[in-house]
Formats: structure tokens, C-alpha cells, sequence
């Protein structure tokens, strides 16, 4: 059987924290599609407007536009995207937002500096479930 690689939206708008995300998934052999959109707005639309939807969704909270919380809300609104599994990525260590998150259905809160070996072991945990439950080619 062959494993498929998982859609990531990857929602930061830090150029530099794109920059290790990426070559972290490159490092570790983390084979998947990797989107990335740097404001709140952006991402919603385009979780809305048609396109393929991803497998896990990584999240800062602090972003222009939408703030990241904001569009966790929406997320977890929404019946056609609440079951996307959503890693928060932050700086934040306000106990209300990691509570907030958790109400939300994150999955997980990773804080900046993100320890990517977590960022990895989240990701290979998302993909194995993406693979035995959604990605079981027929």
C-alpha cells in the first residue's frame, strides 16, 4: 500500500517561521502538499472557496486581517470544516487562549519557537491517521 502525502494549510504570516516550517517537513522527509497563506481572511475564503480541503490545518493566532482565534472560531463553526484537524502555532502562553483553542477543537498548541521535532511527530500522528481513515486508496 502506498501512503499518500496529506494537504497542509499552513496558516502564518511570519516569513521566517514559513521558512523553518518548510525545511523542517523537508528535513524529516515530511513528503506533503504544504499551502501557505499569511492572513486570517485569506484562509477562510480559501477554505470556502472550493479548493481542495486540507488534512490538518497549522495555525498562528496572531494574523492580520482575521485573527488567528477568530478564524479558529469559524473553523469550528462551520459543519464543512470543524472535523479538519487544527494545530495552533503561537507565542501566546495566555492560559485563556490555550483553553479557548481546546474548546475549539484544536488538536494541539505548539509554542514559538516551535520545537519541530513536536511539529513533526503531530504531523506523522495527523498522517498516519489521514492515511488509515481518509487516504486508503481503493
Amino acid at each position: 500500500m502506498t501512503v499518500l502525502p496529506i494537504r497542509i494549510l499552513l496558516i502564518e504570516d511570519d516569513p521566517g517561521d514559513v521558512l523553518l516550517t518548510r525545511a523542517a517537513f523537508a528535513d524529516h522527509k515530511l513528503r506533503n502538499e504544504l499551502v501557505v497563506l499569511g492572513d486570517g481572511r485569506a484562509a477562510l475564503a480559501h477554505l470556502r472557496g472550493g479548493a481542495p480541503l486540507p488534512d490538518l490545518i497549522l495555525l498562528d493566532l496572531n494574523l492580520p486581517g482575521l485573527d488567528g482565534r477568530d478564524l479558529l472560531t469559524a473553523i469550528s463553526d462551520d459543519p464543512a470544516l470543524r472535523d479538519i484537524p487544527v494545530v495552533v502555532l503561537t507565542s501566546s502562553l495566555v492560559e485563556r487562549d490555550i483553553l479557548r483553542a481546546r474548546q475549539l477543537r484544536a488538536v494541539d498548541y505548539v509554542c514559538k519557537p516551535v520545537d519541530f521535532l513536536r511539529l513533526v511527530e503531530v504531523v506523522r500522528r495527523v498522517e498516519h491517521f489521514a492515511f488509515t481513515f481518509v487516504k486508503v486508496p481503493t
